[in-house]
């Protein structure tokens, strides 16, 4: 058992957090994680009310968080209220200033979780009051910045360390295997937070041949890009774009953003189709590049028992490093 502040303070058997993978972590996955002794969280991204309740439905009585994209749920901040009615776990906020949220997260008495991509978003987090921040790379798949996890999660950890010593850090990005559990232990997190090998299990609400497809695929297989965000009609922020497997989708319009504004009459229909088909040449998978060391879709609770006990292997082996 590896035993850290994360564990103990969300009472927790693993120092691991599924991520909130908008649409594809609903409640079926969240309660698996969360019942293995990790932390599962619905993903609620853009804010789809009915959506989300189906999902707590679903976790019927675990123990689960809901994450949000923070700009968009700033649209429909009564969903947030919604969501804390069901006594969450935890609230997960990424990509906007937590600020307007926090005094609300903070007096229902939920774990405050926030993501960032740089020094400054950290800083503002903890500011904010966040019990946890998570230190996003770009190797994580869907939305990021400019950061790679390596440097990131120390430089975070040394902040935290001067500043807001309470407050629990955990690493995104790249982090899919037992491996990554005790290299990112090693740089100065109390956990981790896992999307895309969560994304390739059996409870992810994931068309079984976009699986088939991603698990074939390498980390050079994937590309940062705001093509999947163009088709969606979603308005990001600058400064993010979105990591998703290459396919002929994004061979056509990867490099071509205004063409394919220019076509989206005919552009959306047939990527909305290919996805609900399942056609990987012309639907997006969300993945990151862990994706190389994804080989197999299984249960999530034998994906976390794994990671874990390759990790707490490893942590114990690592002696044999000095002399």
């Amino acid at each position: 058992m590896i035993k850290t502040r994360l564990t103990e303070r969300l009472g927790l058997k693993h120092p691991v957090i599924q991520a909130p993978m908008a649409r594809a972590a609903g409640g079926k996955l969240a309660a698996a994680v969360s019942q293995a002794g990790g932390l599962g969280i619905i993903g609620g991204g853009y804010t789809d009310a009915e959506w989300i309740d189906a999902q707590f439905a679903e976790a019927g009585n675990s123990e689960v968080g809901c994450g949000f994209i923070t700009w968009a749920m700033a649209k429909t901040p009564e969903v947030l209220t919604r969501t804390l009615e069901r006594n969450p776990k935890a609230i997960f906020l990424s990509f906007a200033d937590p600020e307007p949220f926090s005094d609300e997260i903070k007096t229902a008495g939920t774990a405050f979780i926030c993501q960032i991509q740089k020094l400054e978003h950290a800083e503002r987090a903890v500011e904010c009051g966040a019990d946890i921040i998570v230190a996003q790379g770009t190797e994580a798949g869907g939305h990021g910045a400019q950061r790679a996890t390596m440097a990131l999660v120390p430089e975070i950890a040394d902040m935290i360390a001067q500043k807001s010593p309470d407050t629990l850090l955990c690493a995104a990005g790249g982090i899919g295997d037992g491996r990554g559990l005790a290299a990112s232990l090693m740089l100065g997190a109390d956990g981790v937070v896992v999307g895309s090998r969560f994304w390739a299990s059996n409870e992810a609400l994931v068309h079984e041949d976009i699986l088939a497809d991603a698990i074939n695929k390498t980390g050079d297989n994937t590309v940062r890009t705001h093509v999947v965000d163009i088709i969606r009609e979603l308005d990001w922020p600058r400064g993010y774009d979105c990591r998703v497997l290459t396919n002929a989708f994004t061979d056509r319009w990867h490099k071509d953003n205004q063409g394919l504004k220019g076509n989206l009459e005919t552009e959306i229909p047939k990527w909305l189709n290919a996805l609900e088909a399942g056609d990987a040449d012309n639907a997006s998978a969300i993945v990151g590049e862990i994706t190389g060391l994804i080989h197999n879709v299984r249960p999530a609770a034998d994906i976390l028992e794994d990671m874990v006990s390759e990790a707490e292997d490893l942590l114990r082996k690592s002696s044999a490093f000095t002399v």
